[in-house]
């Protein structure tokens, strides 16, 4: 990827205490591009947004995003760089209580001293491009999932950052709702040229949007390419998860030693245990054995 990098990460490894997540993890994120990180479940693809918005540590290594290395930011110096990023967290997480209006104006209130009637001008322009503009006095238990999906949205990019992360976007979305979300990350990701680092599950969706893919397993990066590159591959995993096959390197089953064994062992326990003469007695919980 030849565009200059936004954010670089570089020989990070990370574990929750000895439980060991990222082992050597290098990825670039260049500028005006829509990345892709996938994987299965708990691989590690969340814990690198979170190393990136400086919620975590890495344990060595380092994350730098436009030259600035984020463990090594004091508090306010992080909180400036989180002013410059958008974060769509999983099923859109939108504040209950507040209105699609208030959810949008949120950050523009916590971060700018913008007059309420810039803000006001800015949040139904936001509202307008996701095609929400008609919502902002609902509140998000009146939205469809799709629909509350696109408020997330218009909030995650309310101050036009330079950095845009999205943790399972598609999830839990209808057909038409998860083509038009992928649309608009695509769309607004041009609009704003920003850096978009999408994690999620769905192949084929994120294929026709990003321009490139990052393929994690058991902590470390196993394939990466284009679109078209990914296609072709031939590595098995990546067959496997992008055709979503039952059979590959990753098993079916959790590994658990070999079945027809330990029926054997369990078989052979039972056996012994009924040619043993077991006495029971049962005692009431205030009576004692007699002598």
């Amino acid at each position: 990827m030849p565009s200059e990098a936004l954010v670089e990460i570089r020989d990070v490894n990370f574990a929750y205490g000895h439980r060991p997540i990222l082992k050597g993890m290098n990825l670039t994120f260049p500028k005006n591009k829509v990345i892709a990180i996938m994987g299965g479940s708990g691989c590690g693809k969340t814990t690198l947004l979170r190393l990136i918005g400086g919620s975590i540590k890495p344990t060595s290594g380092y994350v730098k995003i436009g030259g600035q290395v984020i463990h090594e930011l004091d508090h306010a110096g992080l909180y400036a760089m989180r002013r410059k990023m958008g974060m769509l967290f999983q099923f859109g997480a939108l504040f209950t209580d507040m209105s699609v209006y208030d959810n949008v104006a949120f950050q523009m209130r916590e971060h700018t001293n913008l007059p309420e009637e810039i803000i006001h001008d800015l949040v139904m322009m936001k509202l307008h491009a996701v095609g929400l503009r008609g919502t902002h006095n609902l509140m998000p238990a009146e939205l469809s999932g799709g629909m509350a999906r696109r408020v997330a949205l218009a909030r995650t990019v309310a101050l036009d950052p330079m950095l845009i992360m999205y943790d399972e976007p598609f999830a839990g979305l209808d057909p038409i709702s998860l083509t038009v979300v992928g649309n608009l990350i695509k769309r607004l990701n041009d609009a704003l040229g920003a850096t978009s680092i999408v994690v999620t599950h769905d192949v084929q969706e994120s294929l026709k949007i990003v321009d490139y893919l990052y393929f994690v397993a058991e902590g470390v990066i196993i394939a990466e390419g284009t679109p078209d590159e990914i296609r072709a591959s031939d590595k098995p995993f990546v067959q496997q998860f992008v055709n979503g096959e039952m059979d590959g390197p990753v098993p079916f089953h959790y590994p658990g030693g070999d079945y027809q064994q330990d029926l054997k062992l369990k078989h052979t326990e039972l056996v012994k245990f009924n040619k043993r003469k077991v006495t029971v007695r049962h005692f009431g919980p205030d009576r004692r054995q007699k002598k």
